[in-house]
């Protein structure tokens, strides 16, 4: 059975895993830059399965006007289940009706977001991250 919790403090080395186990590519193996990642995050949904972390949503947000969604990640063998959908649908409602959900996709993830009600848009620009 999955349970669902909000920013219970979740440790650098569980995300990691999240991490490497998902596809997503984020610094699984810099767990200074990860312990950052989760210390400045506004907002973190996590999914469990007993005491394993299997799925995050991690969110930067002022809770009035914007949230992005910096990460979402479910362990591949947890894919498939609803498990990110739900992280989603428990990060919106942590947040207003003010509040714009904006997120980047990967690309084998481009199909998922319109699923979940997201609207594709042009409108972006990035400077990539060096490192």
């Amino acid at each position: 059975m999955v349970t669902y919790r909000l920013n219970t403090g979740i440790a650098a080395a569980q995300l990691a895993e999240v991490f490497q186990s998902s596809g997503i590519r984020r610094p699984a193996d810099d767990l200074l830059r990860l312990q950052k990642m989760i210390d400045h995050a506004d907002l973190i949904a996590e999914a469990w399965q007993e005491q394993e972390l299997i799925g995050i949503a991690r969110v930067l947000t002022d809770f009035s006007y914007c949230a992005y969604i910096s990460d979402l990640a479910v362990k591949k063998e947890h894919q498939g289940q609803g498990i990110g959908a739900a992280l989603l649908k428990h990060v919106k409602a942590e947040l207003s009706d003010e509040v714009a959900l904006v997120l980047l996709s990967a690309p084998e993830a481009i199909d998922f977001y319109p699923k979940q009600g997201y609207e594709r848009v042009d409108k972006a620009f990035l400077i990539p991250r060096k490192k």
